[in-house]
């Protein structure tokens, strides 16, 4: 039933009533199941979290909408859900609870999307071999950690012990279950096939020369963004190098400064502050290509991306209205972002609608690189490592700072003219700062 919270009851099912994977506002057709947070026979309330799904942006718990018993859990964590699918069904022997308001595009977590009768990308067990395998009507609680090491090894959770709070599984427990491999035995037979990557039994060897990891949520989304950019944007890239002696030394005397008192200030604050005004000289950098009607999109806004290494991948959150912030406030709006970034925690809303990307290689040591554009923008700045190199200044070789800086750019919308003025206006900045703060 398309758009319906609820299934129709049939006479002997009781109220029994179907959650289906809802739109989560952001526009994707699905998500992954990270884990469950509930078994069957579990009594849940409303709203309490049951699941956490992983998509292209963020990591986020699905309250349920009604409360009840846990009678069946109709995906594996590992799963991709098309929105509309169905994921938990919850007797509920009280009233039934009425089913919510036709959904919108804004909505979030309340209705289905338009993929409500879509199904399932991967195979999932039918409800009557699911209870031939469970040994009991109680599934034993699992970290996160654990549910995605006992699915790399190939680990029925049902028959592992767990040791944390409440009997939870933990990854500890998992290993413990990893059986101790040796040659075969005359009784096993010489033909018996052994999958490539572990042993008969479908284990995988531990000390195997090759391990694969499957690729879900964050980094399946991301590399699905970046061959779209690959193939769909024509890009090209220009760089400069830059002497930014003048903005390390700023950096250094802002730092002693009551008005950045408790702030980690970077060069990366400075960076995007130059990279802000440089957008307000050159707007076309800030733009979008508008495919179905042939139109160049001009942002007089920037919603400035900045490019995050976490352990789920790379996220890319963005600062909104950047372009009002000050350095004080760039500089705390930037750490602010990368720790949430990094948690885990942050939002659909937090990751969604950038305008403008800075990726920081630096930070690794790399000189410099070519990054891919984000699809629906026109350019992204790559900021290499700040080194002491020798330099010529003002015609004698001295020991200055020195960085690269790289922009790749959608050659739709930006020309080489374009992209290099920009980039020369963002490095004059940098090499003299005090003009940079006298536009503030």
């Amino acid at each position: 039933m398309k758009g319906a919270s609820v299934p129709e009851q049939a006479a002997d099912d009781g109220h029994v009533l179907e959650f289906r994977l809802p739109d989560l506002g952001e526009g994707l057709a699905d998500g992954d199941l990270v884990s469950w947070s509930v078994a069957v026979g579990d009594t849940v309330e409303l709203n309490q979290t049951i699941a956490e799904v992983e998509t292209a942006k963020a990591v986020v718990a699905l309250p349920s909408p009604f409360s009840g018993v846990v009678v069946e859990l109709l995906a594996e964590p590992g799963d991709t859900i098309p929105v509309g699918a169905p994921l938990i069904r919850v007797r509920n022997d009280l009233e039934i609870t009425p089913p919510p308001a036709a959904p919108t595009r804004n909505d979030v977590l309340v209705g289905y999307g338009p993929e409500a009768e879509a199904t399932s990308r991967r195979r999932k067990p039918a409800p009557a071999a699911m209870a031939a395998t469970t040994p009991s009507s109680h599934r034993a609680a699992a970290t996160p950690a654990a549910r995605k090491l006992a699915k790399e090894l190939g680990i029925d959770l049902w028959f592992v012990a767990g040791s944390g709070p409440e009997g939870a599984v933990t990854v500890d427990d998992v290993r413990s279950a990893v059986p101790v491999t040796g040659p075969r035995t005359p009784a096993e037979p010489a033909d018996t096939p052994v999958p490539a990557n572990g042993h008969a039994d479908g284990l995988i060897e531990p000390t195997a020369r090759e391990v694969r990891t499957p690729v879900t949520g964050i980094r399946k989304r991301t590399a699905a963004a970046m061959l779209a950019s690959a193939r769909t944007i024509p890009q090209a890239s220009t760089f400069v190098t830059v002497d930014c002696t003048a903005s390390m030394e700023l950096l250094d005397h802002l730092r002693t400064t009551k008005s950045f008192e408790g702030l980690t200030l970077t060069p990366l604050a400075l960076v995007a502050k130059a990279v802000l005004t440089a957008i307000a000289e050159h707007p076309g950098v800030n733009a979008a290509w508008d495919e179905p009607n042939q139109e160049i999109v001009t942002r007089h806004y920037v919603n400035l991306g900045i490019a995050v290494a976490a352990e789920r991948g790379l996220l890319v959150p963005n600062l909104k209205e950047a372009q009002a912030l000050s350095l004080r406030e760039l500089c705390r709006e930037i750490s602010d972002a990368a720790e949430t970034a990094r948690s885990g925690n942050a939002t659909p809303a937090d990751l969604r609608g950038g305008t403008f990307t800075i990726t920081n290689v630096g930070v690794f040591g790399v000189e410099g690189g070519v990054p891919l554009v984000n699809p629906g923008e026109a350019a992204i700045l790559c900021l290499g490592s700040i080194r002491k190199r020798p330099w010529v200044f003002r015609d004698e070789l001295a020991v200055r700072w020195v960085t690269t800086l790289g922009l790749s750019f959608d050659h739709r919308l930006v020309d080489g003219e374009l992209g290099a003025r920009f980039l020369a206006t963002t490095a004059g900045f940098l090499e003299d700062p005090l003009t940079l703060l006298s536009r503030v």
